[in-house]
């Protein structure tokens, strides 16, 4: 079968902010309660997407839930409109309303874990929806995602969108961040690589659990090979396996230090690719790779043949790993681009390229059946530019998310993307 991979990115929401939610985040908790810019973060990654676009790669986006979660917020008893609900809300529990207010649906990797049509039971895409349990602000994000999902990929011949596990820590679920797919090419079947954590006593949570990979793999009829993260990586700040590992096609690109197990992986992965290709990297230490992303980069094959690396310009400024940025690109393997890419914003949050997108592959048929308000063309992709020019606020201070008036006019951003989707 001949498949495409599409990218969809998360279209970065209004509501963009520093509020420090994510404990083992290190970006995230360095940046705690500095001035955000959602309008630049938005447009920094359109921009990111207009630079695929333009080398030929198909691009989707998904737009982001409501923020502040005025539903989640009701649904634990603040009462009123939906303006009490959020002044009750910040007024009797901050740090909660603090949470609801996370615009970190942006980072789409954690939308799903999608398992391709060659790897299903039943030929069908399947896109699980991650619970995202293990942080108070992700675990709002489900039910929107779950929908969202469901109205992109409605086509049920083509497409199986499953509601998210149940958000416990038995099942804790960061999808496609902690899940890779190894496979000669992205039409044919692959093998289905999940990443898990274990209670090992680390500073940080080890967020995904082996049972939710293993859920996972059935509810698509998928086999899986399930393999430990590093606990020296996840100490180290990697809180998914996807900040420290990147598949594509046939080709693994990982730190040294990203498994516990790499020789069982390897094994695994040769047996069910010939010519799977391993690209390690240990002329860094985990402290670079993790501060510049240089895993955390998409790895993308051209249409032109060979493979490029999406890098954030961080790795660009750290000469350590631009030298080994260089010995990849410079090495017997089928990476020979690197296209790097301005998304500081959403870096300063703790997502790179990698994070931003969910990574869909499709036959042509299933191509078609794709909702198209959410591919985007030149059209399109000039639309939403212009929206969120227009409506996107410049700036968020942290310590003012109580601001009725920045709730009023994320409202109105909101408004406005929905009015936009309302055209076919």
């Amino acid at each position: 079968m001949t498949a495409t991979e599409i990218n969809f990115d998360g279209l970065i929401g209004p509501m963009h902010n520093y509020a420090g939610l994510s404990p083992g985040n290190i970006a995230s908790a360095t940046n705690a309660g500095a001035i955000s810019q959602p309008r630049a973060a938005a447009l920094q990654g359109l921009a990111k997407m207009k630079r695929l676009m333009d080398r030929g790669l198909v691009q989707g986006f998904i737009p982001p839930p409501r923020r502040p979660a005025v539903a989640a917020l009701r649904a634990l008893g603040f009462g009123g409109d939906d303006r009490s609900v959020l002044a009750l809300a910040a007024a009797e529990d901050p740090v909660l309303f603090n949470n609801a207010c996370s615009a970190s649906a942006m980072w789409a990797a954690n939308a799903a874990t999608v398992i391709a049509g060659p790897d299903s039971d039943d030929g069908r895409v399947h896109l699980i929806t991650a619970n995202l349990a293990t942080m108070l602000h992700r675990s709002f994000e489900a039910p929107d995602t779950f929908a969202r999902l469901r109205t992109i990929f409605a086509d049920q011949r083509h497409f199986a969108v499953h509601s998210a596990l149940p958000g416990t820590q038995h099942f804790s679920d960061e999808g496609a961040a902690n899940h890779m797919r190894i496979t000669p090419r992205h039409g044919e079947r692959g093998l289905n690589v999940f990443v898990h954590g274990a209670a090992r006593g680390s500073r940080f949570p080890e967020r995904q659990a082996k049972r939710a990979g293993e859920a996972v793999a059935r509810l698509a009829g998928a086999e899986g090979f399930h393999t430990l993260q590093s606990q020296a990586a996840i100490e180290a700040g990697a809180f998914h396996n996807d900040v420290v590992a990147v598949a594509n096609e046939h080709v693994l690109l990982a730190h040294a230090a990203a498994f516990e197990d790499r020789e069982g992986l390897f094994t695994a992965a040769a047996r069910a690719v010939p010519d799977f290709v391993a690209v390690e990297v240990d002329s860094i230490g985990l402290d670079d790779a993790i501060s510049s992303y240089l895993f955390n980069s998409q790895l993308l094959t051209l249409p032109e043949g060979g493979m490029a690396l999406v890098l954030p310009s961080e790795a660009r400024e750290n000469p350590r790993v631009w030298a080994a940025v260089e010995t990849i690109l410079a090495g017997n393997n089928p990476i020979n681009e690197a296209i790097v890419v301005d998304v500081r914003e959403s870096m300063r949050n703790g997502g790179g390229p990698a994070c931003l997108r969910l990574r869909v592959p499709v036959s042509e048929e299933a191509r078609r059946a794709i909702d198209p308000r959410f591919l985007l063309d030149e059209r399109r992709w000039e639309e939403l530019c212009a929206l969120v020019e227009r409506h996107w606020p410049e700036r968020i201070d942290a310590a003012e998310l109580a601001d009725p008036a920045l709730w009023a006019a994320a409202g109105a951003a909101h408004d406005a993307l929905d009015a936009l989707l309302a055209r076919v």
